[in-house]
């Protein structure tokens, strides 16, 4: 899908709109935010992987980065041309394997386990990145004490949120 725009503010956030139309025919029928890959008068290249955020009414706002804005030479107030397809990379649900360590911790505490299934996709697949990132045994083990406490029922903070 390729369209001229131009780049607008919201907030402090520069963006173009894609409105339902072009939307749908990027990838019919999607409500949520739009894994797309994005390029501006051609750049950067590859294409830049962002997700595009519904507006409610069916159009969507591309929201672009200072990756894209630099490599395209672009800025507020610019009219651009802009590509979009959808990101054929995109893989719903945790990008991240469960570490078996917290796998088995879930196992061992049946509410903690309960908890874990009716969070959204979108947070275990926060904890199991953020878990698989961790550099030492010891920081896995403390934050995986951490996930389990506040999964559990605890009042405690988490990757930067009160819990419970």
């Amino acid at each position: 899908m390729e369209f001229s725009a131009k780049i607008e503010l919201r907030g402090i956030n520069p963006y173009v709109m894609v409105s339902a139309a072009r939307a749908r025919r990027i990838k019919a029928d999607w409500k949520k935010p739009l894994p797309v890959l994005v390029q501006v008068n051609g750049q950067p290249d590859p294409a830049w992987r962002i997700n595009m955020m519904p507006a409610g009414d069916g159009s969507f706002y591309l929201y672009l980065d200072g990756v894209v804005r630099t490599a395209s030479g672009t800025d507020v107030g610019d009219t651009v041309d802009v590509s979009v397809v959808f990101d054929p990379a995109y893989r719903g649900g945790p990008q991240d394997d469960m570490l078996p360590e917290f796998a088995a911790r879930l196992d061992d505490d049946a509410g903690a386990k309960a908890r874990w299934d009716c969070l959204q996709p979108s947070l275990k697949k926060e904890i199991l990145r953020y878990l698989a990132n961790l550099k030492s045994d010891a920081a896995r083990q403390r934050n995986i004490d951490r996930a389990i406490n506040v999964l559990g029922g605890a009042k405690a903070r988490f990757l930067a949120r009160d819990w419970n």
